[in-house]
């Protein structure tokens, strides 16, 4: 039988295209190369410019969660107030980080599936004083996209003094976000909507967040401080921790393609066919975790069809063995239903064969569709593409 690589359609790592494994495979040079030092400075420029940040960009090795400590740590201080608002686990996972910095943290949470409006944001933050306020853009937990844009207008016309920190992790490249949307701090890592493997954290940060953490002259942490890491990323001939190489060369060719699609269409061609990838999906009689007006379109979250049968581990098995590797549900979810990516540098053909794997899962665990009836949902859609 022939074997054939399984479609990676987690909400990520996402696939890896062959122009950035190549960039993976070159030969490691010293990070004081003079070609490796260009390669650095450059893209580090192009991030602060595509995202409109006044501020400065950070590529630093590391996780999504490092990227979270990063971002909480060089803009509050101990005792200080902060909002959480949070839509999910990965929203929820500000609560320890704070707790463990010393903040007092006040928590806004929306039902799961569900998100708060930026109305009770600014409830909350009419309470008392807040240094900062997060929010998580898209959980991957939910597949809920907060209204980003909204709440940074708010912050901007009634709460100019609160910074707004952003988790932006299954978001930023596939999820529309600018640093001039009132956004402080921004962040996402290398393996969900850029498409590169993980191992790097990226993080932008506004002109009046490097002011904050210059203004309290040392923080506790070390590795992830901001003064630490400014010097490197304007001029990466200079040295604080080793960088990634070749994850940064991977990261740049990342970047590349994303110039070269444009950053604007490639926001609105996640929109499009995370729409029909969804539409596919209730044809066969799934439904998403997220209401229609709030749904992510990087990751989704697909419920059971009632009275279909399907057993959560067994069709997430028999799906692996169609093709396609699916992400199961966490906490409150689990067992209710899986989590498809659809981010990043896929193509037409990946998601043509995601819907039929799903098709032939569907029926050899004894739900009965009609074979192509998702496929033709998406065909069509695509064929206006």
């Amino acid at each position: 039988m022939i074997r054939t690589p399984k479609l990676l359609m987690i909400p990520g790592p996402t696939p890896v295209v062959r122009s950035i494994q190549d960039q993976m495979g070159r030969e490691t040079v010293a990070f004081g190369d003079a070609g490796f030092i260009a390669d650095f400075k450059g893209l580090v420029a192009d991030l602060k410019a595509m995202w409109r940040c006044d501020g400065e960009a950070f590529v630093v090795a590391g996780t999504g969660t490092m990227a979270m400590e990063m971002a909480v740590a060089n803009v509050t201080r101990r005792g200080e107030n902060i909002l959480i608002c949070s839509h999910g686990f990965f929203g929820d996972r500000f609560i320890d980080i704070c707790t463990r910095k010393g903040l007092s943290a006040d928590v806004l949470k929306a039902p799961w599936g569900t998100i708060y409006t930026p109305e009770q944001v600014d409830a909350e933050l009419s309470r008392k004083k807040y240094a900062a306020v997060t929010v998580t853009h898209v959980d991957t937990a939910t597949g809920v996209l907060a209204p980003l844009e909204a709440i940074g207008d708010m912050l901007k016309k009634k709460h100019p003094e609160v910074l707004l920190i952003v988790d932006s992790v299954a978001g930023a490249g596939g999820a529309e976000a600018w640093m001039d949307w009132g956004i402080d701090v921004l962040f996402t890592c290398s393996q969900k909507a850029f498409g590169v493997a993980p191992g790097l954290a990226m993080l932008w940060a506004s002109g009046r967040a490097v002011g904050k953490r210059r203004a309290m002259e040392t923080i506790p942490e070390s590795y992830f401080d901001f003064e630490r890491w400014i010097p490197v990323m304007n001029d990466p001939s200079k040295y604080w921790g080793t960088p990634a190489v070749n994850m940064i060369w991977a990261l740049k060719e990342g970047v590349r393609l994303i110039k070269e699609e444009g950053l604007e269409e490639r926001y609105a061609r996640h929109v499009r066919q995370a729409a029909l990838f969804v539409s596919s999906m209730e044809a066969l009689g799934f439904r998403t975790a997220a209401a229609k007006e709030s749904r992510a379109p990087t990751l989704s979250i697909f419920f059971y069809p009632e009275g279909s049968g399907l057993d959560d581990a067994a069709f997430r098995a028999k799906l692996a063995e169609e093709g396609v590797q699916s992400a199961g549900c966490l906490a409150e979810f689990a067992g209710k239903g899986f989590r498809l990516g659809h981010m990043g540098n896929i193509d037409k053909h990946v998601l043509v064969g995601t819907i039929a794997s799903v098709e032939r899962a569907c029926i050899k665990c004894g739900y009965r569709v009609e074979p192509g009836r998702g496929l033709a949902v998406l065909q069509a859609g695509l064929a206006k593409e």
